[in-house]
């Protein structure tokens, strides 16, 4: 069978034929030194495997899966749980004190319980102080080890796009995309205007806009630039030209986890360029921030509810203040992960989301306080 000049299919008779056979493989099947290859009158393609991405499959020793991968997950999971840690063990210490009637004893000898608060703030306050070094330059770096690990040896990394982009790039700075594609570096449909004093003064179409990788430059394919004046309207149109913007490939593709890897100052700094630019990835930057400045204040406000639950003597004894304190402790992190859950999902403020929990809580450490034996 053959085609016509309309594309329809005809009988090719009296046409010879030439047949050819063709053998399929699975590419996943392949060890990483093969090939599929198919030639014919001195052309060859080739198709590389498709790569894998499994520790057993790359030649990574077993050190450097333990130190660059696992080891990385140490400091953030001991400062994730080190709230709880401290919170059980001020409860077991105070109850047990509590049991043996030791703070029945120091209250009647004439201590105040506020003396007696003041050693587990003092610890308290040095934890927390501890937490928060380890959350904003310890843990940064180690994340961004950990990160890189699972980008070169686990995930899978492949190209996306990205569509509809609305951007600010510098004041009185707008830039439009319809899509772009992380592959080719190519931006399609792009506008680019330019405002003074709420006003109109220039702006650029183009079909597309491609960036160069060497010069870091934007090539604008197929433009029109119109510049508006008092006295009147300039058109100007080419073929192509280059331009520097304060915009890279790279922003269309960041991920959520790329603020994990930054330390405090970064982080900041980070924050006032995406503002800058209108970035709707802005509010998880901004819970990032606010997580690890109220985070460590949870070592303290769980110091005090432990001490003035466990500080009194109860039938039960360490067992039923170890109780209570895991339902209050469990109660908060519950707490703190859906306030997060609202500033994503609504209209709250990162800020306020990611405080409400110290602050409710700190209400419930006061009547606990209030109510606990002089």
């Amino acid at each position: 069978m053959t085609r016509d000049d309309r594309g329809n299919f005809v009988d090719s008779e009296g046409v010879e034929t030439e047949s050819h056979e063709i053998v399929v493989k699975d590419a996943r099947q392949l060890s990483p030194e093969d090939t599929m290859s198919l030639t014919r009158n001195g052309f060859e393609l080739l198709q590389k495997p498709v790569p894998s991405y499994d520790f057993l499959d790359h030649e990574v020793s077993v050190k450097s899966i333990i130190v660059d991968y696992y080891f990385n997950f140490i400091p953030y999971f001991g400062n994730l749980f080190s709230p709880l840690f401290i919170f059980i063990s001020v409860i077991f210490f105070t109850s047990k004190m509590a049991n043996d009637t030791e703070i029945i004893s120091i209250l009647n000898s004439g201590m105040s319980f506020k003396r007696l608060l003041k050693p587990f703030i003092i610890s308290a306050i040095i934890l927390g102080a501890l937490s928060f070094v380890l959350g904003n330059f310890i843990i940064p770096p180690s994340n961004s080890k950990r990160i890189n690990f699972e980008n070169k040896y686990i995930k899978n990394k492949r190209y996306s796009s990205a569509k509809n982009i609305h951007m600010q790039l510098q004041p009185g700075q707008y830039m439009y995309m319809e899509s772009f594609s992380s592959s080719r570096n190519i931006g399609y449909k792009f506008t680019l205007e330019n405002f003074k004093d709420g006003k109109l003064q220039s702006k650029l179409k183009s079909d597309y806009v491609q960036y160069d990788t060497l010069s870091h430059k934007w090539i604008i394919n197929k433009y029109e630039i119109r510049e508006f004046e008092t006295t009147g309207e300039i058109i100007t149109t080419g073929a192509k030209i280059d331009t520097s913007l304060n915009l890279s490939p790279y922003d269309f593709t960041k991920r959520k986890s790329l603020v994990e890897t930054m330390n405090m100052f970064e982080l900041n700094d980070y924050i006032a360029q995406e503002e800058l630019k209108g970035s709707e990835q802005i509010i998880y930057h901004k819970i990032e921030k606010h997580k690890r400045i109220a985070f460590p204040f949870a070592s303290i406000i769980l110091t005090l509810i432990a001490v003035a639950i466990a500080s009194r003597k109860i039938r039960g004894g360490v067992g039923v203040h170890l109780g209570i304190g895991m339902l209050i402790a469990f109660t908060y992190i519950l707490f703190m992960q859906v306030s997060t859950t609202f500033a994503t999902n609504s209209n709250l403020a990162p800020a306020l989301a990611v405080w409400i929990p110290n602050l409710c809580y700190m209400v419930l450490a006061g009547i606990f306080l209030y109510k606990a034996p002089k």
